[in-house]
């Protein structure tokens, strides 16, 4: 190939423009020539351009500039489709798109690039504050990126800002035992035993939502939590897998009671019958419990920011305080992380039956105290005059 001035070049050819600047053109391993998407203001610059084209392709390393020219939103579309997602996992991520990743939407993959990340980010957060919602469209967008470079669409991730994805989890609120106690009251005679189980279980809400009658044993004071039927954004239940293999809870005694009046009050008929369902018979709806719950959470004086799964924090630390090790926490919440740390301890049944005899004399020690203060509160009583 020949310059402007009929030197032959090895690779490429440079010839001059009308302004006076120089534009390069270099041969692709298809055979076509592109031009460099800018021009140059000396030969030698356009010289030491093409001479990285050229190590470019000696190596593997050339992509077709043309290859990201692909829409963000229809590669990101197909990137959920084409994954294995759990169903509230997919809801998550096309919430995401829509109402969080739309800076996006109208630009091509090649365009995106690590400066319009950083900028997109610090408008999210000054304009939203929306810290937590933030990090996780970060953390999605950055996965489709660096999936779009392994499919050699991009040559890079812009996605490049240490800590973005990170989420800084508030501090999980504790209840006491009586304000357990006082909203399960205020919740109402329907709902009272989700919250027991949610605390004391302790359950996840769509583990509670799942529960059959069969699933409960009275007499041993044992749930099997075999499924969970979670609800989607669209309200629509679907059925689902527990989070871990821990599906057995041991219960305290003091929840028998509560365990049997329920299922004689409440529960639907037969083996398969739902544990948990509304006043007309339909199941259980998390935006129905929701206004009851904070309805419930507003009469007991909790902070609006106490959300039901907090409860489940609360039977942890409760747990942890009648005696309970971190596996035998673990293996009544259902969890199985922290394989590695917690080879060595182990959780069998009959440990469990111990931790939820400690749990209810936790509990009962608790509800004790609480009624002593309240008898020497009232006036007229022995306790009142120091008798």
């Amino acid at each position: 190939m020949a310059n402007s001035k009929g030197r032959r070049r090895r690779f490429g050819a440079i010839r001059r423009l009308p302004s006076g600047r120089y534009q390069a053109r270099y041969p692709g391993p298809d055979g076509v020539m592109r031009p460099a998407p800018f021009t140059f203001e000396t030969t030698a610059e356009a010289d030491d351009w093409l001479a990285e084209k050229q190590t470019e392709i000696r190596r593997g390393e050339w992509r077709d500039p043309e290859a990201g020219a692909v829409s963000f939103r229809a590669y990101a579309d197909k990137w959920v489709e084409e994954r294995e997602l759990a169903p509230l996992t997919r809801d998550l991520y096309r919430y995401l798109l829509d109402k969080h990743l739309t800076a996006f939407t109208s630009l091509d993959l090649d365009e995106i690039t690590a400066p319009r990340v950083r900028e997109w980010r610090a408008e999210r957060l000054r304009t939203t504050g929306a810290k937590t919602m933030t990090a996780k469209a970060y953390r999605l967008l950055k996965a489709i990126m660096e999936t779009a470079v392994d499919d050699e669409l991009i040559s890079r991730n812009p996605c490049r800002i240490k800590g973005a994805g990170k989420e800084k989890a508030a501090e999980r609120r504790i209840a006491t035992v009586a304000q357990v106690d006082a909203l399960a009251d205020a919740v109402g005679m329907r709902w009272r035993l989700m919250v027991y189980l949610g605390a004391y279980g302790p359950m996840r809400p769509e583990e509670l939502a799942g529960l059959r009658r069969r699933d409960v044993d009275v007499d041993t004071l044992r749930i099997h939590v075999r499924r969970a039927e979670p609800e989607r954004m669209d309200g629509r239940r679907v059925q689902g897998s527990t989070k871990s293999e821990a599906g057995t809870r041991i219960l305290p005694a003091f929840l028998r009671r509560e365990l049997r009046w329920h299922l004689e009050s409440y529960a639907e008929p037969g083996p398969d019958g739902l544990l948990f369902v509304g006043e007309k018979g339909a199941p259980f709806r998390r935006s129905t419990f929701g206004r009851k719950w904070r309805k419930a959470r507003e009469l007991v004086g909790m902070p609006e920011g106490f959300r039901f799964y907090d409860l489940r924090h609360t039977g942890h630390t409760l747990s942890t305080r009648s005696g309970a090790t971190l596996k035998d926490t673990m293996v009544r919440a259902g969890q199985s992380s922290e394989k590695a740390a917690l080879i060595y301890q182990h959780s069998d049944e009959d440990r469990q039956e111990e931790v939820a005899a400690g749990l209810d004399a936790t509990v009962r020690k608790a509800r004790a105290a609480a009624a002593r203060k309240a008898a020497e509160r009232r006036p007229g009583t022995d306790l009142a005059r120091g008798g």
